[in-house]
């Protein structure tokens, strides 16, 4: 409850009665949740409902704004039910979405829930409010109807399916946007023909204070999350005039994406990769129209063999001029790493390597016996690195191609030192919306569909791919027609989940882009800035909660405007020596100890 609310004095009682039928609706009265008892032999059949109901309590208290919700909450009973379903809907929705385990949970509770309908088999005896909760959430969350319920989705559906369709979709573009959804919530109970209950919207009490300056206050205090607009919009408006990355990126996450553990605003969101719009309500949030056509691949599954073979030797012509400037960059990096790996032992063994120092005391006394060694295991050793490689069409010719050959040279090195290094890139499947565009054509094309491309994440070579198997898929890079588009935010994210998968005490993220995130079919119907506020929001959220290290370098590209710590290069020809001396001054300091709430803790130091 308390990581997932992330509210530090988070508490859960259980009641007395229910206890076997686990059904009764959990109560929430400020932070402390009330649950039914859980039963006397706990098993996972038992356990997952009641998990579910813990996580769509906890859920609610971290991203439901319990002010916005009444402002446009209606007054009819009927409509109230609703509006209050699919606000659940939306709730559980940001959970499940990024967290599968949670997600499992709440469709256990969902089932356990239906099977209390069982008996029902006319419309009156099903209310309508759950009915639309189990349509809202099949079409904004993406989630299947349990088999317990699809008896109460087909007797309403013949009669809903024309009147709400519409309207859940809108709802599935504005899931970030709590205040958004509500005034589509009450758009879509006006289409159920309910429109004589919605009654007048709530006064709000900030907008009674002249200034704004109580309201912000009053918000802050509650836990509301109107002065999220007004912050995050000037740290952007500060940003763009060319204040210190730094302390702009600082002061959006601070209001957009809240830390585990601490009390933030209960509208601050934290997206599937963060795509919360910092406030900005009149911009529809990021998402996806479809995920059906994206693909995650391996770069040998793209081309055969024989086509591989013959591009990584165009590649290696193309760089020829420049391998032993990078061999020699190579070979100072593992100097330095080497450097820093003290050797440890451990004495006085049953086993291991004989210990020569100790030989003269059984010259000395044959009753003693041998004594052996081992070398300790180093904290060194225990890090991964993850090279993200923006594989857009502007990177097409020498770009790409010093960068593939950089990523080969650096992975070849760390590897000798002990380092796991993955290599990762990203690109879309079609140059100008793909499948994707197609399905939003059909469905009528409606408006902010989000993402319309289909996105195509390729692993050059996985973290425990030896360097010799995988050095010959980085030639795909210079395949005609690999190069398109470039969603960086998602990338973004899709590395870092990988990373996060990852057993290593330390995880580095380096990523090598040309340019800002760019893609035609999207930013064509929707706000021009969608793809670059999202990575904006995924960055600053890995940079401010997560305990992956991140680094950028951008060619001919100042990606310093969104990255803490970044470089930009003019010539292309610079990567591989900027690349390299930019991971050595990671390994040269020690891993910062991140301690905001969220951050895994227990790194070990390098040294």
């Amino acid at each position: 409850m308390r990581a997932l609310s992330g509210k530090p004095d988070a508490a859960v009682t259980f009641t007395s009665h229910a206890a076997q039928m686990g059904d009764e609706t959990p109560a929430a009265t400020g932070s402390t949740v009330q649950l039914p008892a859980p039963p006397p032999e706990l098993n996972p059949a038992s356990s997952a409902p009641l998990r579910g109901k813990a996580d769509a309590q906890a859920l609610t208290l971290r991203y439901h704004d319990e002010a916005i919700h009444a402002r446009y909450r209606p007054q009819g009973d009927t409509a109230r039910a609703v509006f209050d379903a699919v606000e659940e809907v939306r709730v559980e929705a940001l959970g499940a979405r990024r967290m599968p385990g949670v997600a499992a949970n709440l469709a256990a509770a969902l089932d356990q829930h239906c099977q209390t309908f069982d008996a029902c088999r006319t419309i009156d005896e099903v209310p309508l409010a759950e009915a639309i909760r189990l349509m809202a959430r099949k079409t904004v969350a993406g989630e299947k109807t349990p088999s317990s319920g699809k008896h109460m989705v087909k007797l309403w559906q013949p009669l809903l399916s024309a009147k709400v369709e519409s309207c859940l979709q809108a709802l599935r573009a504005c899931i970030e946007d709590q205040q958004h959804y509500c005034e589509t919530a009450r758009q879509l109970i006006a289409d159920l023909d309910l429109a004589d209950e919605l009654g007048e919207l709530q006064t709000c009490p900030e907008e009674d204070s002249p200034e704004g300056e109580d309201g912000e206050d009053q918000a802050e205090g509650e836990g509301e999350g109107e002065m999220e607009s007004e912050l995050s919009t000037a740290d952007v408006d500060a940003l763009e005039a060319g204040d210190e990355a730094g302390d702009g990126i600082a002061s959006e996450v601070d209001e957009s994406l809240p830390p585990m553990g601490a009390e933030q605003p209960a509208t601050a969101r934290r997206p599937p990769g963060p795509g919360d719009n910092l406030g900005d309500f009149e911009t529809p949030s990021y998402t996806a129209f479809t995920t059906e056509f994206d693909e995650v691949i391996a770069a040998e599954s793209l081309c055969g063999d024989e086509e591989m073979t013959r591009l990584r030797l165009n590649l290696d012509d193309q760089i020829a001029h420049l391998q032993n400037i990078i061999g020699r960059l190579a070979n100072r990096l593992q100097r330095r790493l080497l450097a820093q790996q003290s050797r440890a032992w451990e004495f006085d063994l049953d086993d291991g390597l004989l210990d020569s120092s100790r030989l003269a005391r059984v010259v000395a006394n044959p009753s003693h016996s041998l004594s052996y060694k081992m070398e300790k295991q180093t904290d060194f050793r225990d890090t991964v690195v993850t090279l993200l490689i923006d594989n857009s069409g502007s990177m097409r010719g020498r770009p790409i191609a010093v960068a593939a050959i950089s990523a080969d040279v650096l992975a070849r090195t760390l590897e000798r030192c002990g380092v796991k290094v993955e290599i990762l890139g990203f690109t879309t499947k079609a140059w100008k919306g793909g499948d994707s565009r197609e399905q939003w054509v059909e469905a009528g094309k409606p408006a902010h569909p989000g993402r319309l491309n289909d996105l195509r994440h390729i692993v050059y070579k996985s973290a425990d791919a030896p360097w010799r198997r995988a050095r010959k898929n980085l030639g795909l890079m210079l395949r005609e027609g690999i190069l398109k588009e470039n969603i960086d935010g998602e990338a973004l994210l899709w590395a870092h989940q990988r990373l996060l998968a990852r057993p290593e005490q330390r995880r580095i993220l380096m990523v090598i882009s040309d340019g800002a995130p760019v893609d035609d079919s999207t930013l064509s119907v929707n706000p021009g800035n969608l793809l670059e506020r999202h990575l904006r929001d995924a960055i600053q959220w890995i940079e401010m909660y997560s305990p992956v290290e991140l680094t950028a370098i951008g060619i001919g590209h100042d990606v310093t405007r969104y990255y803490k710590k970044a470089v930009t290069i003019v010539d292309a020809e610079q990567l591989g020596g900027t690349m390299l001396e930019k991971i050595s001054e990671l390994f040269d300091d020690h891993p910062p100890q991140n301690t905001r709430p969220g951050a895994r803790h227990g790194r070990r130091r390098l040294h």
